[in-house]
């Protein structure tokens, strides 16, 4: 990584939720192309670990444990960044978690802490994180939210919260935009590697093989170069989107697997083919 110049080259961005997974993969990625990296996540002892892995392969890396539920915390992390780096120019809103509990059995403490995570820990990070971006000479927000927030989904509370911040992401793109900040989201189905995709039921892994056009689900540097492409300038004209990573599945998922079980009937109602020479 060392004397690189990369499209993030002089950037600083900060990543939540950077321990593992998804926000790993995009900070070494973003660390690659020349960003200095922020790596936060509530428990930071593993993003530690790939803060040091970024530093040992000659990129620039730190970290910092935050609760993005707690405004304080933020506002103390923007005031760490402003001191260590005099700039920010890019924060990746990755943090989350999941619920899969629905409308009637979901218990009010798991959709408010989804809710507080999901949702209110980004607008509390934009709230934090804008004025020094646009001090910075603006810059890019990118919220990651989930193919859950493009059409319907099972897990009340996870769908609320990943709809409401495809909601808020439209709304930071327009607030900012006279500071020359630029607000997208990315929405994934499953990312293998990640806690999300580990807790998932018995059968599920299974079934997204089945419906995912490709076979399988997405690796999570396959996410983290969508995220790339929203934070650098390559993407200047593009704010208030979604980039919808997905291999198809909320596009055409539905009609292709209608053909696949079309055929299958079909072939099981075929009747077999006669042998040659046999009698009736």
């Amino acid at each position: 990584m060392a004397g690189k110049r990369g499209r993030l080259a002089g950037k600083v961005a900060l990543i939540t939720g950077a321990s593992g997974g998804q926000g790993a993969a995009e900070a070494e990625l973003f660390a690659s192309e020349g960003a200095r990296v922020v790596l936060t996540d509530v428990i930071d002892g593993p993003s530690k670990a790939v803060a040091a892995k970024i530093n040992r392969q000659g990129g620039a890396a730190t970290h910092l444990k935050l609760d993005v539920t707690d405004f304080g915390q933020w506002t103390r992390a923007i005031a760490r960044v402003r001191r260590g780096f005099g700039a920010l120019h890019i924060l990746v809103n990755n943090a989350g978690v999941v619920s899969r509990s629905g409308i009637m059995d979901v218990p009010m403490r798991d959709w408010q802490r989804t809710l507080d995570i999901n949702l209110t820990g980004p607008l509390l990070g934009m709230r934090a994180a804008a004025p020094l971006i646009r001090d910075s000479g603006g810059g890019a927000i990118v919220n990651i939210s989930s193919t859950a927030a493009i059409a319907g989904h099972w897990g009340a509370a996870y769908v609320a919260s990943k709809w409401g911040l495809r909601g808020i992401t439209k709304t930071a793109a327009l607030e900012f935009l006279d500071w020359g900040i630029r607000a997208n989201s990315v929405h994934p189905a499953q990312v293998d590697g990640t806690k999300m995709a580990d807790s998932s039921a018995p059968g599920y892994r299974e079934a997204n093989q089945r419906v995912i056009p490709l076979g399988r689900a997405a690796r999570p540097d396959e996410i983290a170069q969508a995220v790339l492409f929203l934070a650098s300038d390559e993407s200047s004209y593009i704010t208030g989107t979604e980039i919808v990573v997905d291999c198809g599945y909320t596009s055409f998922a539905l009609a292709r697997l209608r053909k696949q079980l079309q055929q299958e009937y079909a072939a099981r109602a075929k009747p077999p083919a006669r042998r040659a020479g046999s009698r009736r």
